[in-house]
């Protein structure tokens, strides 16, 4: 017997019985992370964020499940859709509340229909998506938004009503570096020089940066990294606080594993640092912040140190989050994206699905000359394509 249900948290499901859907998945589908939203008040329904997962029974075992969010605005999805919500208030159509498939304030790609090893995950990618149609339609929900979505997820649904989306991000890979001086001789000398020059600075202004991996990061650390991620907010006018310091101390006890800490010291005072994570073979940088304003600095901590953090730890990518074309001049170069979306409103989904092929066209147009201009010299990237 086969049960569908909808739950009002992650929080209702056992850690062990949800990460086991989650298996070598992106950590910030984890147990761990998302209940933590949850349970510290980030991810509520008193601030836009109703989660609401779906999960699939089978003979009482759970076989599949989504994380499933009615959402009362567009805030924290990094896959932006303002422009729609606009043309639907200006139609007549009420386009809040709408539903997300996807992990709150992250723009990290990974699965969003999570299946149980061993099952058909096809059949149930497509269960689940007929549950979301249905949902929404029984409830004249707007839309259904499925953001940073894995390709055999777009293949099954993809048609059925859904539209894809196309974005791009940059990332960095590891050329089977042995060290930090490998990755800069995989550069254009311009870029490498730069580089240099950018670390020389940090050196010359007495900065020690360190990484501290799971057990090393001790609980006096938590609070520091918190006011980090709170001094972005707090001195840029485009900020938005999402998080609060209930997470940070959930993510000391549940998820303490996977975090990465770069912290960066003048005199044994903490003047910036980032907070990462790490699982498999992937290390992704979410925030950062800095107490004094030092030239280079963001360079130095956020990317130049979780590259040396690759490369000593054996890691094969990293992802530093959405934005920024900066990071492409450093080496890290485009990597494609993917959403779908389902519009319940006929006019507003043909009027999305004119704007998605323009806007697809456009993405490719800008992914194909970052790849042709990368910051890695041509004989690098024919070694790259080689192997």
């Amino acid at each position: 017997m086969t049960k569908f249900k909808l739950l009002s948290g992650v929080s209702e499901i056992p850690e062990k019985k949800w990460d086991l859907l989650v298996g070598e998945e992106s950590p910030f589908l984890e147990w761990g992370w998302l209940a933590s939203l949850e349970d510290s008040g980030a991810a509520i329904p008193e601030r836009g964020w109703g989660p609401q997962p779906i999960v699939i029974e089978k003979n009482g075992e759970l076989v599949a499940a989504c994380p499933l969010y009615l959402k009362g605005h567009s805030e924290g999805e990094f896959i932006f859709d303002w422009s729609w919500a606009e043309a639907a208030q200006n139609g007549g159509i009420k386009y809040y509340p709408k539903f997300l498939v996807g992990v709150p304030f992250t723009p990290v790609t990974g699965a969003r229909f999570l299946t149980k090893p061993g099952e058909d995950r096809n059949h149930w990618i497509k269960e689940l998506e007929a549950q979301l149609r249905f949902i929404s339609e029984k409830n004249q929900i707007s839309s259904v938004h499925i953001n940073f979505c894995l390709q055999d997820e777009i293949d099954a649904v993809e048609g059925d009503a859904f539209q894809s989306r196309l974005s791009f991000q940059y990332h960095w890979h590891n050329i089977d570096f042995e060290t930090f001086e490998d990755y800069l001789g995989s550069l254009r000398s311009k870029r490498r020089n730069q580089i240099k020059r950018e670390i020389r600075s940090i050196d010359e202004a007495d900065i020690e940066i360190k990484c501290f991996v799971g057990e090393e990061i001790e609980d006096s650390m938590i609070p520091i990294m918190y006011q980090t991620y709170l001094s972005t907010i707090q001195k840029n006018p485009w900020g938005r606080q999402y998080l609060n310091e209930a997470f940070f101390e959930l993510l000391q006890d549940r998820f303490r594993k996977r975090l990465c800490f770069i912290l960066a010291t003048r005199g044994g005072t903490p003047v910036a640092g980032t907070i990462n994570v790490i699982k498999g073979d992937t290390l992704y940088g979410r925030y950062w912040g800095c107490f004094q304003e030092i030239r280079h600095l963001h360079f130095a901590v956020c990317y130049y140190a979780g590259i040396r953090a690759c490369i000593e730890n054996g890691l094969s990518r990293f992802e530093p989050g959405a934005g920024g074309h900066y990071k492409q001049l450093r080496g890290f170069d485009p990597v494609r994206t993917r959403s779908l979306h389902y519009l319940l409103d006929s006019r507003l989904a043909e009027g999305v699905r004119r704007f998605l092929a323009s806007e697809r066209k456009e993405s490719e147009q800008v992914i194909s000359y970052f790849e042709e201009h990368t910051a890695h010299r041509r004989d690098k990237m024919m070694r790259i394509e080689l192997d």
